[in-house]
């Protein structure tokens, strides 16, 4: 089943075009990751989905209008923002009892559950937790909504590389059940890219990549070259170079592997390398 569509999806602020006539799809049951530079259009989308915000042509977000319907939507959807915005002078037992009052599919038993894994309080107030400490009650409060969607923008940010790991080890291994749908937005590309389902580049409001994971795989390729071969691999155009410890590395869009492999090493592109390749090509669309 579809849990996100869009057809000619369209906001301006002013002049500026946020939103440039956006068409997507996004199933049940997928991890997305929407990525795109600052200003791309990436958190009106979101924004959007989240019924925040009115907006031209279509969309659907589990078969409710956003705008029109959003009271009903948000029974169904949970979103999650840099975890800065829990209130500092909240007590933990506080966001307990806050959630469970405004959230009619929150399990307070399972929040707790994943509490007494930490070291965490109840009589802690947000203001004395470390910035890990309030990811995980964060993440213990989303975990406990029964919710069909789960929005992410930027959820770890400010954190170090170990709250990072087991905030999206946690995500993947105790709430995503193929069923449940997530859309991340995050700049620590290379960070979730196991995790993601899908892949979606923004830039000046239009979406130029779209694409399952199981695609760039096999669409992409990225080589580093033997020096002699250097002449040979440039005769497959590749859509970047980049020198790598004085070797040269090029990323191919649509050349089959079996034709690269005897110029030097193979591999899939990371996200980030797939991400710089792509906005290079696009820096000329217009708004």
């Amino acid at each position: 089943m579809t849990c996100i569509e869009a057809h000619g999806l369209r906001k301006v602020y002013g002049k500026s075009v946020a939103l440039d006539g956006i068409d997507l799809r996004v199933e049940e049951g997928r991890i997305l990751g929407l990525i795109g530079p600052n200003g791309a259009g990436k958190s009106t989308a979101l924004n959007a989905m989240l019924g925040l915000t009115p907006y031209q042509g279509e969309l659907k977000v589990l078969g409710l209008d956003p705008w029109t319907q959003r009271d009903e939507l948000m029974l169904d959807v949970c979103f999650v923002a840099d975890v800065a915005v829990l209130p500092r002078w909240m007590k933990v037992s506080q966001a307990l009892d806050y959630v469970a009052g405004v959230h009619p599919r929150f399990d307070r038993a399972k929040a707790e559950g994943f509490l007494a894994r930490t070291t965490i309080k109840r009589t802690s107030k947000v203001k004395e937790l470390s910035k890990g400490m309030v990811a995980q009650l964060h993440l213990a409060l989303v975990m406990a909504i029964d919710a069909r969607l789960l929005v992410l923008d930027e959820p770890t940010l400010g954190l170090d590389i170990l709250y990072r790991k087991q905030f999206y080890d946690t995500l993947l291994n105790e709430y995503f059940d193929g069923d449940r749908t997530i859309v991340i937005t995050t700049h620590q590309v290379d960070e979730i890219q196991d995790v993601l389902t899908d892949l979606m580049f923004v830039n000046h409001g239009r979406i130029v990549l779209s694409s399952s994971m199981d695609a760039i795989e096999s669409r992409y390729t990225e080589l580093m070259v033997k020096p002699e071969n250097l002449a040979a691999a440039r005769e497959f155009r590749p859509m970047k170079e980049r020198q790598v410890f004085g070797r040269t590395v090029m990323l191919f869009d649509g050349v089959s592997r079996e034709r690269l492999v005897e110029l030097g090493d193979v591999r899939t592109p990371s996200i980030a390398d797939l991400f710089v390749a792509v906005m290079g090509e696009t820096q000329g669309v217009a708004r």
